[in-house]
C-alpha cells in the first residue's frame, strides 16, 4: 500500500480512482449493526431490578471482570467491573456496568439536555400503562405522554421517565392503525 503525501490545498492526482485507498479502509471500518448499549450504573442490583421488573427485559446473565485487559479497553484506572446482561422481549440488549468506584466516577445530568445525555427509545403498546409501571416500581416520568403532531411517526404518543443513576428512556406508543 502506498500512501503519498499531498501539500495544503493540493488536489490528489487524477490516477486515483473512485475507491481510493482512503476509501477502502473507511469502507472496512463501516459499522455493520448495533451489538448492545451499555450504562454504567451506581448500583447493579438496583439497576438489574428497573429493566427486569419495571421494563420488562430478561436478565440474561451476571459477571465480573477487570485488570489490564479491561484497563486498556476502555481507558478507566482501577476497573474492576460488575456487570449485566439484560434482553429486551425483541432481543435488544443492554448491558450494564457497575465500575469499582461506583460514584466517584460522576453521575449521568439529570436534564435530558445536558450536553452529553443520552436516551434509549422502547416502543411500547400502552404508555400509560408502561408509565405506572415505573412509578409503581418507584421511578419517575420526566413528563406527560404527548402525541406527535405531524411528519413520519404523526399520532406516536412520546414520554421520557427516569431510571436509577437518571438514565433516561423514551417511551413510543405507535398510533392505532
Amino acid at each position: 500500500m502506498l500512501l503519498l503525501p499531498i501539500a495544503a490545498g493540493a488536489q490528489p492526482p487524477a490516477s486515483q480512482g473512485r475507491h481510493s485507498e482512503t476509501t477502502v479502509m473507511t469502507d472496512a471500518a463501516n459499522a455493520i449493526a448495533v451489538d448492545h448499549t451499555g450504562f454504567a450504573v451506581s448500583s447493579l442490583d438496583e439497576a438489574v431490578r428497573f429493566w427486569t421488573e419495571a421494563l420488562g427485559f430478561t436478565l440474561e446473565r451476571r459477571s465480573e471482570m477487570g485488570g489490564d485487559f479491561l484497563h486498556q479497553v476502555t481507558g478507566v484506572d482501577d476497573p474492576n467491573v460488575k456487570t449485566a446482561i439484560v434482553r429486551a422481549p425483541n432481543g435488544f440488549v443492554v448491558e450494564l456496568l457497575q465500575y469499582s468506584k461506583g460514584r466517584q466516577n460522576g453521575a449521568v445530568p439529570n436534564s435530558a439536555g445536558a450536553i452529553g445525555a443520552a436516551h434509549l427509545a422502547l416502543t411500547v403498546t400502552d404508555i400509560h400503562a408502561a408509565i405506572a409501571r415505573i412509578e409503581a416500581a418507584g421511578w419517575k416520568s420526566k413528563g406527560s405522554p404527548q402525541s406527535i403532531p405531524g411528519g413520519p411517526r404523526k399520532g406516536t404518543l412520546v414520554a421520557y421517565v427516569s431510571g436509577p443513576d437518571h438514565i433516561t428512556i423514551e417511551f413510543m406508543q405507535p398510533p392505532v392503525q
